[in-house]
């Protein structure tokens, strides 16, 4: 995100440039500022005779407050006099809740495979190469909560970390039984053999391999759920503390 100073002094500008945008949906400063690169989510009234625009820039969230002679617009974060963000509650009304959905959407879109019962209270999506042995001690160490119903886990099958990667994952999501054919893998009982399989499976490999970049993910397992009605991430294989988090209560 550009600096402060750089937005308030585009905004500033802008407006004065902007006449003919005054009659548009946005404030004309606003407007500017959607010019350059802002998405405007919503409008909210903020203290101080402000107007607040939740909005968002190249992934992250930002605020934007107009100023009452609705000539000039201030992006950045509003605190009061005990320095209270008072931006945050909107953000996350507006903005991170919102895309926190859709993500959770992009990932129930995308090619898994199911490990653990269907109506299990809890689901987690994790980015699963078959050549990546920390998928592997993931596997185990999650093994009681999907074990006793409480975790659905669904593995998204990626191809990242070795040249035959992409062709396993695309055997273990084309096998008769997926889920038993991962099983069989990850405990060790049948590593999968990498073996040709339709188009149609080796591109959702590719688009789960494309998934995992576009979520800026850098290494397997990868893990995904939800906390209320945000989307918390996991990097790796989790200590104790942060696997119980995930899993959503203590061992069972």
């Amino acid at each position: 995100m550009p600096r402060l100073s750089y937005w308030f002094a585009a905004a500033t500008l802008l407006s004065s440039a902007s006449t003919a945008l005054a009659d548009s949906h946005w404030p004309a400063p606003v407007q500017a500022l959607t010019e350059q690169g802002l998405t405007i989510h919503e409008r909210f009234e903020a203290p101080g005779g402000l107007t607040g625009f939740a909005a968002s820039y190249q992934g992250g969230e930002v605020a934007i407050y107009l100023t009452p002679d609705g000539e000039h617009a201030i992006v950045g974060t509003l605190v009061d006099a005990e320095g209270n963000d008072l931006s945050d509650a909107a953000l996350d009304e507006w903005v991170r809740a919102p895309q926190d959905a859709a993500l959770w959407e992009r990932l129930s879109d995308s090619h898994w495979i199911a490990d653990g019962d269907a109506d299990a209270p809890r689901v987690l999506y994790t980015f699963t190469d078959p050549n990546c042995p920390y998928c592997k001690q993931f596997w185990d160490d999650t093994r009681p909560w999907v074990a006793a119903g409480e975790v659905q886990l669904r593995h998204i099958m990626v191809g990242i970390l070795a040249p035959d990667s992409p062709a396993k994952a695309a055997s273990l999501l084309g096998a008769d039984d997926p889920a038993a054919a991962l099983a069989a893998h990850s405990e060790g009982e049948a590593p999968i053999e990498a073996a040709a399989q339709p188009r149609e499976i080796e591109d959702r490999i590719y688009r789960n391999n494309q998934l995992f970049d576009e979520l800026g993910l850098l290494a397997t397992p990868a893990t995904l759920y939800r906390q209320d009605d945000r989307v918390e991430r996991l990097q790796g294989v989790p200590d104790e503390a942060a696997l119980v988090e995930a899993m959503g209560g203590e061992r069972p």
